[in-house]
């Protein structure tokens, strides 16, 4: 799958109002819909972040920080629910433009140890993709080997399978132009990156713009920090403002657009 495979992740600041509890952004979503049908890849696996679905509940009941009493099992089922929610209205967005798109739970295939991916069968997903279908997946509650239970986010999933199963590129849809020198949102002098290193990464470290609203799994820099393996792997990897009109289409078609290039 190589040389065909794309990867893209959708920020649940992308594809929801993170200011409004479980308000998915409709207009940004159908658009993309409809970029992803125009673009025509002939591999593609989408994941999206969870947003005002997701990000709240886990907070809520501590979800992130694992099993410590029987009061958050609820809590636990309630935070895998709130992000099927949210992809049933991405995948039947999909699905009316046209795109063969097909929900999975990562939960139903991916365990954690301390919070990183220590069990995965990817099989489904290489058999989703071989026959034509576009794999939906998303930051999940997901069941934990030392921790009982953690917050799996779809920065860790995109970039693990893309390492994993040899995308040719990895595509982080944000809301804004890419990594900024500080938050673009509060300084107007905040510059763009547009190639960053791992060894810059290091340099920038808090700098890095951070996410506004509640955001369990680390905002811009913990998104960027996942980058690392893929990017050490040759995936070639671009991080792009996914609410302008047509970059996701153009990113997807192998033209350049405005964002930051990770290199090793």
């Amino acid at each position: 799958m190589k040389d065909t495979l794309f990867v893209l992740k959708l920020g649940g600041s992308v594809v929801t109002d993170k200011a409004k509890p479980f308000t998915p952004n409709l207009p940004a979503i159908q658009r993309l819909a409809d970029e992803i049908l125009q673009a025509q890849s002939p591999k593609l696996i989408l994941v999206h972040g969870g947003g005002s679905f997701g990000h709240p509940v886990a907070k809520k009941y501590g979800i992130m920080n694992g099993f410590k009493d029987k009061s958050q099992l609820a809590g636990f089922s309630e935070t895998h629910e709130a992000m099927v929610s949210l992809n049933k209205i991405i995948v039947e967005s999909l699905l009316r433009k046209g795109v063969p798109s097909f929900g999975m739970a990562p939960s139903s295939f991916v365990v954690t140890k301390s919070g990183r991916i220590s069990i995965c069968d990817e099989s489904p997903l290489e058999q989703a993709v071989k026959i034509g279908l576009v794999p939906v997946l998303y930051g999940d509650a997901v069941l934990d080997l030392d921790m009982g239970f953690t917050i799996l986010s779809g920065d860790q999933l995109a970039a693990f399978l893309a390492e994993k199963m040899k995308a040719k590129r990895l595509v982080m849809g944000v809301d804004v132009d890419g990594v900024f020198t500080d938050d673009p949102k509060k300084n107007a002098q905040a510059r763009l990156v547009q190639r960053l290193s791992l060894a810059e990464l290091k340099n920038l470290g808090s700098r890095i713009s951070g996410a506004g609203a509640t955001d369990v799994t680390g905002g811009m820099l913990g998104k960027v920090s996942e980058l690392a393996s893929p990017v050490k792997s040759g995936v070639e990897t671009v991080i792009i403002n996914a609410l302008k009109s047509g970059n996701i289409y153009r990113v997807l078609k192998g033209e350049e657009v405005v964002g930051t290039k990770v290199k090793p």
